[in-house]
């Protein structure tokens, strides 16, 4: 069985890989959906495994879901909800991967400061330990606003998500000097506490270099552009 031989990274990265080139997505479609639970508790082991498979898995799917469907995204908040995605025999949604396993069980609307009180039995065994800010950087969920889409790695993937980090920070924070304030991208506001607040923030731009160390200044969020852009991939 080719699921076994090549392994579920490979099939996650395989998906991505034909969604980006229009090959046909059939058979690792119906791989990810027939692959038994054991497997993919014991081929996803580790924390860079378990983001590999699952960023590529979120990613390919919001591309999948919206070419076949773009009307899908007038109503957003229900498209992100809708349990279409088969990985083990679990139907998922978008935001189950997201927020249940990427981000380990996170209320969608708190600004990351509250826990799912009754995560299911499969969210529990599958998601991340915790959660990791740059993953924001890394998740394109369909907007002209989102990040562009990599092919993740679990050998390399910390200095991928660096680089993802450094590249979309660098495009959309701008400081002014003038006022004092500094602008950066919407995610910052919407999972404040995945970035440790606004102390988190203000760190995290400063080790971007794109804030002097002594700098304390106000901030600004840049609003989020919700036009579908599809076949958004890194270079």
């Amino acid at each position: 069985m080719k699921l076994i031989l090549f392994g579920l990274i490979a099939l996650s990265q395989n998906l991505l890989y034909n969604v980006k080139t229009g090959a046909d997505i059939r058979q690792q479609i119906d791989s990810l959906a027939a692959v038994a639970p054991l497997v993919l508790v014991d081929e996803l082991q580790t924390e860079d495994e378990k983001l590999a498979f699952w960023l590529n898995v979120y990613n390919a799917f919001i591309q999948i879901k919206l070419k076949e469907n773009s009307g899908l995204y007038a109503s957003r908040s229900r498209f992100f909800k809708i349990k279409s995605i088969v990985v083990a025999g679990q139907k998922l949604s978008l935001d189950d991967i997201e927020h249940g396993i990427l981000r380990h069980s996170k209320t969608k609307l708190s600004l990351g400061y509250f826990n799912k009180w009754f995560p299911g039995k499969f969210e529990k065994i599958h998601r991340l330990n915790a959660v990791d800010y740059r993953i924001h950087f890394a998740l394109n969920c369909g907007a002209a606003s989102c990040p562009p889409i990599a092919f993740y790695k679990p050998e390399i993937i910390s200095k991928q998500l660096d680089l993802a980090t450094k590249n979309y920070l660098a495009q959309e924070v701008v400081f002014d000097s003038t006022t004092n304030t500094v602008t950066v991208p919407k995610l910052m506001l919407w999972f404040k506490a995945d970035f440790g607040g606004n102390k988190g923030v203000l760190k995290i731009l400063k080790e971007q270099g794109l804030l002097a160390p002594n700098a304390k200044p106000k901030i600004k969020y840049k609003d989020y552009n919700w036009s579908l852009e599809l076949n958004k991939y890194a270079e």
